[in-house]
């Protein structure tokens, strides 16, 4: 779309609403067009085609208040799209809208308009300046760094701050990240220095990508360093202090915004992403936020029901009162014993009891047991067992 069509073209009267219309109304007007006139509901028919064309070019426009403000200011600066002569003055004017926004007047003086609505338009159409609007270095932000750490599992429970040394690319200290020996690079004549060049993308509009003379820079080197070839980027190594959250699991991906190369030309610097492993504990599993632990307790205990002590993860030990009757893998809960949670709580210890069988035993221990295998002969523990099987 060329920048005098831009300018004559009636928005407004596409979308059929008034100049002051809300953007509520705005989009009711366009998703009601749009309905009408979409290819799926008008298949084969090129007139709705073209017509669905100009509603959507409309709407990109109108329906971004920033476009839109930059839209009106152009058209009421032109009359509304009209190019009308002074008084006295007939038919209309007969000039290249090329030359008043892109050109200069006499005395080389730039056009004007001191290149505003270049800017203007530039920002509709994603288009960077004219080879007449100076020069823009853009700044760039750095890489995203990716590095690995590994925690114990009391570190990982309660959270650690650990020395991370990590290489990424960082501006060149021998040319101060110019790319140039000598510091002084040229603005890339391809670019104008934005690090950018636009593609067509149908429809009048255009596309943006990363110049490819100075890779997206702006800047090219006349004599290229000899650390960075050219590029303005060195392999810098660093090491860090990082801060893991209490909380993390084993696999976790965390992300420090900022923490990653630095940006060029006053860009921010990239965020850092650290892959947490952490390792086994002797005693201690996890299960979500809640910590788990297996307590062996004596068949006395279990059927007569006892205080058990059970420990906890760098803090004292905890009492749990074992009802009597305690079946062999029941697990019971003590509360805020866990790992820290995101809100700075704490999960729960999950202790699941295990009945311990002695492997030796002593004259009067099995002389005790002999007692009470004979007090208990009468009881079959796997009668109903049988008899589900019969019933199956």
């Amino acid at each position: 779309m060329s920048t005098k069509d831009f300018v004559e073209k009636d928005y407004y009267k596409v979308l059929g609403v008034p100049k002051d219309a809300t953007e509520a109304e705005i989009k009711k007007a366009y998703r009601k067009l749009a309905r009408e006139f979409h290819p799926d509901a008008n298949k084969g028919d090129a007139a709705a085609e073209e017509r669905f064309k100009e509603i959507s070019e409309a709407n990109d426009i109108l329906g971004d208040a920033k476009k839109r403000k930059e839209y009106d200011e152009a058209r009421a600066l032109f009359g509304n799209g009209g190019f009308r002569p002074g008084p006295g003055g007939g038919g209309s004017f007969n000039f290249d809208l090329g030359d008043l926004f892109g050109g200069t007047q006499q005395g080389g003086q730039a056009g004007g308009f001191g290149g505003g609505l270049g800017d203007v338009f530039g920002g509709l159409f994603n288009r960077g300046p004219g080879p007449g609007a100076g020069t823009r270095t853009q700044p760039r932000r750095g890489q995203d760094v990716e590095s690995e750490v590994t925690l114990s599992f009391t570190e990982a429970v309660d959270g650690a701050t650990v020395p991370l040394r990590m290489s990424s690319q960082a501006p060149c200290k021998a040319c101060s990240g110019t790319g140039d020996k000598n510091g002084t690079p040229r603005v890339c004549p391809t670019c104008v220095g934005t690090g950018q060049v636009s593609r067509g993308s149908g429809g009048g509009f255009s596309l943006t990508d990363p110049c490819a003379d100075c890779k997206g820079r702006g800047l090219i080197a006349e004599t290229p360093c000899d650390i960075c070839k050219g590029s303005g980027r060195a392999r810098s190594s660093r090491t860090m202090q990082v801060r893991i959250p209490a909380g993390v699991s084993d696999g976790q991906r965390i992300r420090l915004r900022g923490k990653g190369a630095p940006g060029e030309r006053g860009g921010p610097a990239g965020d850092l992403y650290v892959v947490v492993h952490v390792g086994t504990h002797p005693v201690f599993g996890r299960k979500d936020d809640n910590l788990t632990v297996t307590v062996p307790v004596t068949f006395a205990e279990a059927a007569l029901g006892a205080d058990i002590k059970v420990p906890t993860l760098n803090g004292p030990s905890v009492t749990l009162k074992l009802p009597p009757g305690t079946p062999n893998g029941r697990t019971m809960r003590a509360r805020g014993k866990g790992a820290v949670r995101k809100d700075g709580t704490r999960g729960d210890l999950l202790v699941t009891v295990e009945v311990a069988v002695p492997t030796e035993l002593s004259d009067k221990a099995r002389e005790a047991l002999e007692m009470y295998r004979e007090a208990t002969e009468s009881e079959d523990p796997r009668s109903a067992l049988f008899e589900s099987a019969k019933g199956a």
